[in-house]
C-alpha cells in the first residue's frame, strides 16, 4: 500500500529521512522556506516540495498554512505529516489537528517543545527536575526568587538549544531580567542553574516503548560551547556503566511519562556535582542537532533518521517494525568554527575516523574505535590540533527581548 508523507522542514536537514521515506515505498512531500529551495535536498527521492515565505518577525502565519494546505490536499492525499526539526513540532501537531491526520496532537507536542509544558509534566510525573517557575504570577516569581539557590537561568520557552538564555546571579538581577523582558516575559521561565556533567540520550520510541537508548556525554556543556566559544564535543557513555543505567532508565521513565508513541528523541539530563543525582532539563521528539545522529550511528550502526522513517512507514501501514542489531562499539564528535573557508584536512588522517564535516569555516570530526579510551585521547589530539591551527570563536550574542 502506497502511503504519502507529508515532512516538515524549515531548516535544512533530514536528507536520510526523505531518502528512506521514498525507499520504503512512500510518496513524499517536503515542505520548507523558500530560502531554502536551492539546498542540497535529496530532489530524487522527493515527489513534490512546497515553499512557504516566512514573515520578518520570523512567526509563521498557522491559519494561512492550513489554508495551503487544504488547497493542496483537494488533489493530493495527506496519509501522515512528520516534523523533522525542533521548530516544526507544532506546526506538525497543528495540522494534524485541523486535518484530523493520526500522530502526536497539540497537547503531547508541548511536553517535546515548550520547555515550560515539559518541565510541569515532569513534575507531575515525580521525575527529577531543577526548581523553576513560569514568569505569569509577580506573587509566584517573587516566592521563587526568594527560595531558590543562585545562580538562576532565564530561558526562552521556545527557542531551540541555548539560544536566548541569560544567568542572573541574585534576587535583583532576576527581578531586573524578568522586567526587561517586557510584553514578552509570559514566552519565559526562570530555573536553578544545576552545575554538571550534561547527557544526551537519543532514543527510538516504537508502540509506547522505547526500544532503541544510547547515551552520550557532551566533554563541554552545549551552554559553554554556544556562550564561551568553545570547541563542541559529546562521546559515548561507558555500557553497562552506573551512569549510563541510570540515563537510560531515566529517559524511559521520561518518555513513558510524556506519552510518546512512535518517534525519535533527543532528551538532555545533568548529573550534578553537588548532589550526585541526575536532573532532567530537555527533550525533543525528533533527531538531534550538530551531527549527533551520525555519531551515534558510528557507534551502534543505527543511523536514527532512517530507522524513524521506517519505523513512521510501519506504523501508517499497519506493519510490524524491527530495529536493526546494534552494535557495541564507541564514538565522538569534536566540531568547531574556524578561520578558514575550506582547510587542508589530509592531517586529521588517522584510520578510526569516520565522517567529516563539509561546511564552509566549519571543521568537524566522528571518530569511533571498540575502545572509549582512544576515542577520548583522539578526540584530545584533535581538538588541540585545531585550538592551535583552526579554531575561531564566536560566541552566541543574546537576543534582544523587545
Amino acid at each position: 500500500m502506497s502511503l504519502s508523507f507529508l515532512c516538515i522542514a524549515t531548516y535544512f536537514k533530514g536528507n536520510e529521512f526523505l531518502k528512506s521515506c521514498k525507499e520504503a515505498g512512500n510518496q513524499v512531500y517536503l515542505l520548507t522556506e523558500k530560502k531554502l529551495e536551492h539546498k542540497p535536498w535529496v530532489r530524487e527521492f522527493i515527489d513534490e516540495i512546497f515553499f512557504v515565505e516566512t514573515p520578518e518577525n520570523g512567526v509563521l502565519n498557522l491559519e494561512e498554512l492550513v489554508k495551503g494546505l487544504a488547497h493542496t490536499m483537494r488533489s493530493r492525499k495527506i496519509d501522515r505529516i512528520v516534523a523533522l526539526d525542533d521548530f516544526d513540532v507544532e506546526k506538525g501537531a497543528f495540522l494534524r489537528e485541523t486535518f484530523r491526520i493520526p500522530g502526536m496532537g497539540q497537547t503531547t507536542a508541548r511536553y517535546f517543545r515548550d520547555k515550560l509544558a515539559m518541565r510541569m509534566k515532569a513534575a507531575e510525573a515525580g521525575l527529577r527536575i531543577p526548581a523553576f517557575t513560569a514568569l505569569f504570577n509577580d506573587v509566584e516569581v517573587t516566592a521563587f526568587a526568594d527560595s531558590v539557590t543562585y545562580p538562576v537561568v532565564i530561558k526562552p520557552r521556545g527557542e531551540a538549544s541555548t539560544s536566548g538564555i541569560k544567568k542572573v546571579y541574585n534576587r535583583h538581577e532576576l527581578w531586573e531580567a524578568v522586567h526587561a523582558l517586557g510584553e514578552r516575559r509570559h514566552e519565559y521561565l526562570a530555573e536553578q542553574f544545576k552545575p554538571g556533567h550534561v547527557y544526551h540520550v537519543d532514543a527510538l520510541t516504537y508502540q509506547g516503548k522505547v526500544i532503541f537508548n544510547w547515551a552520550s556525554q557532551y566533554l563541554d556543556t552545549p551552554m559553554e560551547v554556544a556562550h564561551g566559544g568553545g570547541i563542541f564535543r559529546s562521546v559515548t557513555v561507558p555500557f553497562d556503566s552506573p551512569e549510563s543505567k541510570a540515563l537510560l532508565a531515566f529517559n524511559e521513565e521520561l518518555l513513558q511519562a510524556f506519552g510518546l508513541e512512535y518517534s525519535a528523541s533527543h532528551s538532555e539530563f545533568i548529573h550534578c556535582h553537588e548532589d550526585g543525582q541526575y536532573y532532567f532539563l530537555e527533550t525533543a521528539s525528533r533527531v538531534g542537532g550538530a551531527h549527533l545522529a551520525e555519531m551515534v550511528e558510528a557507534a551502534s550502526g543505527i543511523n536514527l533518521w532512517r530507522e524513524w522513517a521506517r519505523m513512521e512507514t510501519a506504523v501508517a501501514g499497519k506493519l510490524t517494525y524491527t530495529l536493526p542489531e546494534v552494535q557495541p562499539n564507541y564514538s565522538g564528535i569534536v566540531i568547531s568554527l574556524i578561520n578558514q573557508a575550506r582547510p587542508d584536512l589530509s592531517s586529521y588522517d588517522r584510520p578510526e575516523v569516520y565522517w567529516k564535516m563539509d561546511e564552509e569555516y566549519h571543521i568537524g570530526l566522528i571518530v569511533n574505535d571498540l575502545s572509549r579510551e582512544k576515542v577520548l585521547a583522539i578526540l584530545e589530539e584533535y581538538t588541540l590540533k585545531i585550538y592551535h591551527e583552526l579554531h575561531a570563536s564566536a560566541p552566541l550574542r543574546d537576543k534582544p527581548t523587545h
